[in-house]
């Protein structure tokens, strides 16, 4: 084996591992709590901050507030968390868990999002910019620059803006589908 065809070896081993973690960490969440890792991942932020703002929460996460606004949709569908507007000023809305959702963040496992945000804010930026630059090769090496940034195993999409996209590319405003 040449040197080039070890480090393409090394290269490719470490992405089927990112990929494994990230499918085994999914797959227990889901089983454990019945929710999405980003669903998950968005009730252990907001445990962590609450109350917490909705942009506040987006920008913690590394999402678009409309993609937060949406998995929060979820979440207060399945009655884990509840939206509060401030008394000082009706516009702002904090998020903050329920009883439902307190009780399942304390039996909930890791979540790779968490650990993943954790380890690159630790990093330094020239670090974090060999990184993004690293990935951004292999996204062009793959074709995918025009892919939508969907969300891990899960059929959020990170979308910047009120639109939003089904997983079948229908346009998607709040819980309508818009044709």
């Amino acid at each position: 084996m040449t040197k080039k065809s070890a480090v393409v070896f090394g290269i490719i081993d470490n992405i089927r591992r990112v990929f494994q973690v990230i499918n085994e960490q999914s797959k227990r969440a889901k089983r454990k709590t019945g929710l999405t890792g980003p669903q998950l991942w968005a009730i252990k932020t907001i445990a962590a901050l609450s109350p917490v703002r909705v942009s506040d929460l987006a920008l913690r996460m590394y999402l678009h507030p409309a993609t937060v606004v949406g998995i929060l949709n979820r979440l207060e569908l399945q009655g884990l968390i509840r939206r509060v507007r401030t008394t000082g000023d009706r516009r702002v809305v904090h998020v903050e868990l329920t009883d439902e959702g307190n009780a399942l963040v304390t039996q909930a496992p890791q979540v790779h999002q968490d650990l993943l945000v954790s380890g690159l804010e630790n990093l330094t930026l020239v670090k974090l910019q060999a990184i993004a630059a690293s990935f951004g090769l292999l996204v062009n090496i793959l074709g995918a620059q025009e892919l939508p940034p969907r969300l891990v195993l899960s059929p959020e999409l990170n979308l910047q803006g009120k639109e939003e996209r089904t997983s079948q590319g229908e346009a998607l405003k709040g819980n309508k589908v818009v044709v």
